[in-house]
């Protein structure tokens, strides 16, 4: 079996550049294979060793994008002198990092990644992606409190935007966020005179929880990151 690959298709998929522009360095005798000046039309076998302008070609790692299902008492921070980090309890093969925050007591949903590029696109609240919590209080929930909740209430100097809320239960409710404020719905719950109990997010955009075990992950479906990607094409960084 023929292991070897185009070497134009070999340098596009270090993520350098196109196969187009790869054609163009090795015109322009830039891309050596073994130290003998490349042609179009070269043959790279896994074994050779490829250089662009002297320089050794770092293939790109493979993207990888995770959902954790995040048990209480782990901590959204890649700081490995926290205890309870979130890096040490998933304890993943490669380097990958969480996207935004639960805070340390709330649980459920948390996307891990290696992807810095998409990061930023999901966090920006302007950028109006949807993230859905499930959440437990201490005292029966009342019509007012429904509509505060869903209208708007002042945290951190500003006005929460309005969301969507609705009552599961007497001590119960879900809750649709844009926003990302430091432990948003617990302040806005503070606000109006309610201490959460318990808090899960079961929803990032179209990705769900659904029924992950607690403290579990598994990797997005190819169907997911393709939504992923299309939801986000024209976000802000």
């Amino acid at each position: 079996m023929d292991d070897s690959k185009s070497l134009n298709k070999f340098i596009a998929e270090t993520g350098f550049c196109s196969r187009r522009q790869a054609d163009n360095y090795i015109e322009e005798g830039r891309v050596t294979i073994n130290g003998v000046v490349a042609k179009k039309g070269n043959r790279v076998m896994p074994c050779d060793e490829v250089l662009l302008d002297s320089k050794p070609l770092v293939k790109k790692p493979e993207l990888l994008y995770l959902v954790l299902n995040k048990p209480p008492g782990v901590t959204c921070t890649t700081d490995l002198r926290d205890p309870d980090n979130i890096i040490s309890f998933l304890n993943f093969s490669e380097r990958i990092f969480p996207v935004g925050r639960l805070d340390k007591m709330s649980e459920g949903l948390i996307l891990l990644t290696n992807d810095g590029d998409i990061v930023n696109k999901i966090l920006r609240s302007r950028n109006e992606h949807e993230k859905e919590y499930i959440v437990y209080v201490n005292s029966p929930i009342t019509s007012e409190f429904i509509r505060n909740m869903s209208s708007g209430v002042p945290v951190l100097e500003t006005m929460t935007k309005p969301c969507f809320v609705e009552k599961l239960g007497t001590n119960s409710f879900r809750i649709i966020l844009t926003q990302g404020l430091n432990r948003q719905i617990r302040r806005m719950c503070d606000y109006l005179g309610y201490h959460v109990t318990r808090l899960k997010r079961i929803r990032i955009m179209h990705i769900y929880l659904q029924d992950l075990p607690s403290g579990k992950w598994r990797s997005l479906t190819p169907e997911e990151v393709a939504l992923l990607y299309d939801q986000v094409q024209n976000s802000e960084k």
